[in-house]
């Protein structure tokens, strides 16, 4: 009985070791631009196209308004401005109000409502992809823009295709980024002279957490990318 309690022991330590070493190093990871320059990797390495868009797609999966979708919405509002003759596909969740919100927030972009089409079917990208093949056929030979976030669109495009889309383009949702100086005079503001200044500390007080939030996204996405793989998904 002890020499199995001290194997169970022994185990545990090392999963709490190997955890503490990653959590880690994911902490030092969030003061590099590694963690941009991933992201960055999964919004352009598949995604690029040459032609222009007979149709764009907009991928949501989020509520209305929300962060992912407003981002998404504005990038493919952009695109039907450049490409008025373009048909504007909104594939979401069957949720009437929010895809009528969807759809209003494009029209108030200057999008064309008359060629806005809409797909209620399918709760994640393959299902998407296959319901969007089954409904609209004529998409399959057409070229193919679709809007989703930066880290998602690797694995979208390759999904599409492999759902018999030809051909397929992405535009990834990047935040623009804010050119502005953030220091502040912690004097001024009353700092109390033992808490340490981190005014002109920007990488602390902002890239580090955002670095952060995006290192789990990307965690995410590789292991979503690793069950469509092992599912022939993609």
């Amino acid at each position: 009985m002890q020499a199995i309690l001290h194997t169970i022991k022994k185990v545990f330590h090392w999963i709490f070791l190997m955890l503490g070493i990653f959590f880690f190093l994911l902490l030092v990871f969030s003061f590099t631009r590694i963690p941009y320059d991933v992201t960055a990797w999964l919004g352009t390495s598949n995604s690029k196209y040459i032609f222009k868009p007979d149709a764009i797609v907009f991928l949501g999966g989020s509520g209305m308004p929300s962060e992912a979708n407003l981002i998404r919405l504005y990038y493919t509002a952009a695109l039907s401005v450049k490409y008025p003759k373009s048909k504007i596909f909104i594939v979401h969740p069957k949720d009437t109000a929010v895809i009528g919100d969807m759809r209003e927030e494009l029209i108030l972009r200057k999008a064309d409502s008359c060629l806005i089409r809409i797909e209620k079917r399918g709760t994640n990208t393959r299902e998407q992809a296959l319901c969007l093949a089954q409904d609209f056929p004529e998409l399959l030979s057409t070229n193919l823009v679709l809007v989703t976030s930066a880290e998602n669109m690797r694995r979208t495009v390759s999904t599409f295709r492999k759902a018999g889309f030809i051909h397929v383009g992405g535009q990834a949702s990047f935040e623009n980024a804010m050119f502005a100086d953030l220091e502040f005079d912690y004097k001024k503001l009353g700092g109390k002279k033992y808490i340490p200044d981190v005014s002109s500390n920007l990488g602390l007080r902002y890239n580090c957490w955002n670095y952060l939030k995006l290192e789990i996204n990307c965690l995410r996405e590789f292991t979503a990318i690793l069950y469509y793989k092992l599912n022939g998904w993609m």
